[in-house]
């Protein structure tokens, strides 16, 4: 019997981080086939196939005229959804690793262009020079206009050592360029950590793969040994990942048995994910939370559960905003579908789709003119679902949010409030009370 398996997806990753879920359930043999409501419909697509066959003024392949109708069907659905050809659908299994080849940039559709959100550090995209908020307006010459993300990562990945032309159109410009990039293996570490002042610990986690929660278990051993009494997570630009993996890392600041996130689709049946208390957790830790609009999927789940159960501050601004889940069905001919199925939900029942989650204490990084990006939302995407529990609402306000293009630790203002924060409670616990 074939299975699906469950995804966050907050941004297509090229070359490497289509976000991929291990949790899985079963699919009825008839999920696959047509009811009979939809069979006068299917006679009218099987009319138009033989006529296309027989008069196109070139000879087609059936099988690309059948592809190209899936992907116009998955594109008419929300911007997570998307036909997969066995070669795409084979890397995405592999993605999940951490390992990849291709070029490095997170990418997403933002007013009908793909768009670069931003390049992975120290790799072929960040080296050529590739900047968040570049317009990709071709790939290998074609041009990217209706071109799902699903299509342009599968254009843009490839082994190592090959090279990919990009046509890219950065504001101030007059004119397109071309960026032709080679190749490479891109290895994300999803965990990165080091003590700062006063014992504090700083964890960064840049996405959810099968082994961050190991890598955190590590981190936090290892800082706790290295004397840490309080800790930062930095959860920002993390565009999501594995629905397992949030699960596994939020289990490491709550008590067993504790809600972290729950699923419902279309029937409205319930299914709930609870810490199981396999790995250590460090409940006594006071606790920054780092959130901004980068923050994704799997990060709102870890950030909202922290905020619901109160066990950390969120400090920054409002969140990326993506509450969905897609399941992954693979097909006959090793081709798969990404399907949103479900919604999720905080522990207080709360739906992020569109909204985000909001920081405990708003923290913004100033951007100048000439170091700055236009911020993209869940929201901002073309047929992004809505919210049941909050209709979405025009914004009021003159110009559009920006951020800067990379903040050096000395600059970031979200990390030193952090950072002071945590250091003002240990100032305050260790203050001498007066008696009664």
């Amino acid at each position: 019997m074939n299975r699906r398996r469950l995804l966050l997806i907050g941004w297509i990753v090229l070359g490497c981080l289509v976000l991929a879920g291990l949790l899985t359930s079963q699919i009825s043999m008839n999920s696959a086939i047509a009811d009979s409501e939809g069979y006068q419909e299917l006679k009218l697509f099987t009319e138009v196939l033989s006529i296309v066959k027989r008069n196109y003024v070139e000879e087609v392949e059936t099988k690309d005229l059948v592809y190209g109708a899936i992907r116009g069907m998955l594109r008419s659905l929300d911007p997570h959804s998307g036909f997969m050809p066995p070669e795409a659908f084979k890397e995405m299994q592999i993605d999940t690793k951490g390992e990849f080849g291709g070029l490095g940039i997170q990418i997403g559709i933002k007013g009908g262009v793909l768009t670069v959100i931003a390049p992975i550090e120290d790799t072929p995209a960040w080296r050529a020079g590739i900047k968040a908020g570049d317009k990709i307006i071709k790939v290998e010459d074609e041009p990217t206009k209706d071109m799902t993300l699903l299509e342009a990562v599968n254009k843009m990945r490839g082994p190592k050592g090959t090279k990919v032309t990009i046509t890219i159109m950065r504001e101030g410009w007059k004119r397109p360029k071309d960026f032709t990039i080679t190749r490479d293996i891109i290895k994300v570490k999803s965990v990165k950590y080091k003590v700062m002042d006063d014992g504090i610990g700083y964890v960064k986690i840049s996405q959810f793969q099968e082994r961050t929660a190991s890598e955190l278990e590590k981190a936090l051993k290892e800082l706790k040994e290295e004397g840490m009494d309080s800790l930062i997570l930095d959860l920002r630009n993390n565009p999501g990942g594995l629905l397992t993996a949030a699960v596994d890392v939020a289990e490491q600041f709550l008590p067993p048995n504790r809600l972290v996130v729950y699923i419902k689709g279309r029937s409205g049946e319930r299914s709930e994910y609870l810490t199981r208390g396999s790995r250590p957790y460090y409940d006594d830790l006071p606790m920054v939370v780092l959130i901004n609009h980068g923050s994704a999927s799997a990060s709102e789940i870890v950030a909202g559960a922290m905020k619901d159960w109160g066990r950390a501050v969120l400090l920054g601004v409002k969140t990326f905003g993506k509450g969905s889940v897609q399941s992954v069905v693979p097909l006959s001919d090793g081709s798969g579908l990404r399907l949103t199925t479900a919604k999720y939900y905080t522990p207080k029942g709360i739906s992020i789709q569109n909204t985000g989650i909001d920081p405990d204490i708003e923290a913004k990084l100033v951007a100048k003119d000439e170091n700055a990006h236009a911020v993209i939302r869940e929201k901002d995407l073309k047929n992004h679902l809505p919210n049941e529990q909050k209709p979405e609402e025009k914004e009021e306000g003159e110009g559009r949010e920006v951020v800067p293009l990379k903040v050096d630790e000395e600059e970031d203002t979200q990390l030193q409030r952090a950072v002071e924060l945590l250091k003002g409670l240990k100032v305050f616990r260790e203050k001498p009370r007066a008696g009664n």
